[in-house]
C-alpha cells in the first residue's frame, strides 16, 4: 500500500482519494465510550406573520419522519462483539443472517450479537468474509423471535442533499442514531492494510456529514423511506491534527451490499464480484528522487489478463488508460472505477522502454 495510508485496530487509519485519511469505525470493547412599493410591503407583512404558523408545523413533519424511520429501521440494526473489537451488523434476513464490514470480523469465526428485542447477546459464526468489498456475513446461531430485516434501497437512486440517519454502536452505546445528509456520491476509497485493515479500494461510495464514530462500522444509512442506502464504514481524519475531520463519512453502497451478501448466503462464498482485475501482484517502485513512480509487477497470473496481453514480472506500470499509476493504491483505484470484461490500455516499462498493452480486464 502507499506509505502514507496508515492503520490500526481501533480506530483503524484509512487512506482516501481526497488525501484524507480514514478512521475504520470499530471500536475496541473495553474502550466504550414605487406604486408597488406598498403591495411589495403587504407581502413581507404577511410572509412574516405566516411563518410561526408555518415553520413549527415543518419541524413537527421531520420531526415525525425521524421517529418513523428510527421505529421501523432501527430494530434490523444489531451489535457485534469479537474478543477484541466492537462494531455493528444489519439483519439481513429472517435466517439469522447479519451483514457487516470485513474488519468488524477481522479473522475471527465466532461473536457475540445483541439484537433490538434481546438484552444477553446472541452467538453468531461466520458465513463468509470478503475484504476485497470490506464485506462480511455471520449468521446466528439461533433465530430469536421478531428479528426484523431491513429494507435495502437502490443505490443509483441516491441524490446529494438527501438527508439520512446512521444507525449502529458508537463507543459501545447500542442503537445510537446520528443524522445528517448524503454530501456526495460515486467516492472511491482505499483502506490502509496495517493491523487489521482489509486494504479494500471501494468504488461508488456513498459520503455523508451524519456523524460516524467508532462502532459505527457496519451498521446502516438510512434515508427518510426507511431504506438502508449504504453501511457506514469509514471515517475522515485530518493527518495534521491526528483526529476525526467532523462531518466526512462513508457508506458501502447498499446495492453493492446486497450484491455480495446475497452470493454469500446463497453460495457461501462471493461467486462474482463486479470488481476488474489484471490478474498480478505488484508493488511500488519509485525513482531516483525516491518519489512513487508506477508500479512492479511482482507476480503473474499464469493465463490471466496480464498475461495474455504480454506483460511479464518486472515490468512496471506507469498508465492505465489516461489515469497516471504511481503506487499500488493508484493501481487499486483504476482498477476500482472498471467493470470486468472492458477493454484498456495499459502502459507500462521494461528494460527503460515504454510500451503499451492492450488488456481484457478480469474479475477479482
Amino acid at each position: 500500500m502507499d506509505a502514507s495510508a496508515r492503520a490500526s485496530r481501533t480506530p483503524l487509519l484509512r487512506h482516501v482519494v481526497l488525501t484524507v485519511l480514514l478512521v475504520c469505525c470499530t471500536a475496541l470493547t473495553a474502550g466504550c465510550e414605487g406604486a408597488g412599493a406598498p403591495s411589495a410591503r403587504r407581502h413581507d407583512t404577511a410572509t412574516a406573520a405566516a411563518s410561526p404558523a408555518t415553520v413549527p408545523m415543518a419541524a413537527g413533519d421531520l420531526q415525525s419522519a425521524y421517529q418513523r424511520v428510527i421505529k421501523q429501521a432501527l430494530p434490523s440494526v444489531v451489535q457485534i462483539e469479537a474478543s477484541r473489537d466492537l462494531g455493528s451488523g444489519i439483519v439481513y434476513d429472517d435466517r439469522g443472517h447479519i451483514v457487516t464490514n470485513a474488519h468488524v470480523v477481522g479473522d475471527e469465526k465466532t461473536f457475540r450479537v445483541t439484537t433490538a428485542g434481546n438484552e444477553e447477546p446472541l452467538t453468531a459464526s461466520l458465513v463468509y468474509s470478503y475484504p476485497q468489498q470490506d464485506l462480511a456475513v455471520i449468521k446466528l446461531d439461533r433465530v430469536p423471535d421478531g428479528l426484523r430485516p431491513a429494507v435495502f434501497g437502490d443505490s443509483e437512486k441516491v441524490e446529494v442533499g438527501q438527508i439520512v440517519l446512521a444507525m449502529g454502536s458508537p463507543l459501545g452505546l447500542s442503537s445510537s442514531v446520528t443524522q445528517g445528509i448524503v454530501s456526495a456520491t460515486g467516492r472511491t476509497v482505499s483502506e490502509g492494510s496495517a493491523d487489521g485493515g482489509t486494504g479494500a479500494t471501494i468504488a461508488n461510495m456513498v459520503q455523508t456529514s451524519a456523524a460516524i464514530n467508532p462502532g459505527n462500522s457496519g451498521g446502516a444509512l438510512v434515508n427518510l423511506d426507511g431504506q438502508v442506502i449504504g453501511i457506514p464504514t469509514l471515517a475522515a481524519a485530518d493527518p495534521s491534527l491526528g483526529n476525526a475531520a467532523a462531518g466526512i463519512g462513508f457508506a458501502i453502497p447498499a446495492s453493492m451490499a446486497r450484491t455480495i451478501a446475497g452470493q454469500i448466503v446463497r453460495e457461501g462464498r462471493v461467486v462474482d464480484s463486479g470488481r476488474a482485475a489484471l490478474g498480478i501482484t505488484g508493488r511500488t517502485v519509485v525513482d531516483d528522487r525516491l518519489q512513487p513512480a508506477g508500479v512492479a509487477i511482482a507476480t503473474i497470473q499464469s493465463g490471466g489478463p496480464a498475461a495474455r496481453a504480454g506483460l511479464r514480472t518486472g515490468d512496471i506500470i506507469t498508465r492505465v488508460d489516461r489515469q497516471s499509476i504511481t503506487t499500488i493504491t493508484s493501481l487499486q483505484e483504476a482498477l476500482a472505477s472498471s467493470q470486468p470484461g472492458r477493454r484498456t490500455t495499459v502502459t507500462y516499462q521494461r528494460d527503460g522502454t515504454e510500451r503499451t498493452a492492450e488488456v481484457t480486464l478480469g474479475e477479482q
